[in-house]
């Protein structure tokens, strides 16, 4: 069973991301059910999508082991807007039992945000 199918990412409107090789990609349309009162896109739905892409990356990179996040530090450059959002992850360094990755969201070639997370690898 897929995101896609049942779980959580499901109920916010996103497909699960693609991901290879430490890598991966999520793409979404944000629309008014995913803005702030403010009229920009919740941080907590930014957060939720670079988690998510995260998470995929590192289960791309790591095999037997379950990842589950650390640590997860967000820097919010810009605010998002209804459109596509792009969210790209990448695996940067991994030890015997964490995993650093990076993530970005783009919005029309606009860098949103910036993440840095640590994954604990569990022992599947």
């Amino acid at each position: 069973m897929t995101d896609t199918e049942h779980g959580y990412m499901s109920t916010i409107g996103v497909s699960s991301p693609e991901a290879d090789q430490g890598r991966a990609t999520l793409t979404m349309d944000a629309t008014d059910r995913h803005l702030n009162a403010a009229g920009t896109v919740h941080g907590g739905m930014l957060a939720t999508l670079v988690d998510a892409t995260m998470g995929a990356a590192v289960r791309s990179a790591v095999e037997g082991d379950v990842p589950a996040t650390s640590q997860l530090t967000l820097t919010y450059l810009h605010p998002g807007k209804p459109g596509q959002l792009i969210v790209t992850a990448e695996v940067r360094k991994r030890g015997d039992s964490l995993v650093v990755c990076e993530a970005d969201v783009e919005q029309g070639g606009k860098s949103l945000v910036h993440a840095l997370a640590t994954f604990a690898l569990l022992k599947n």
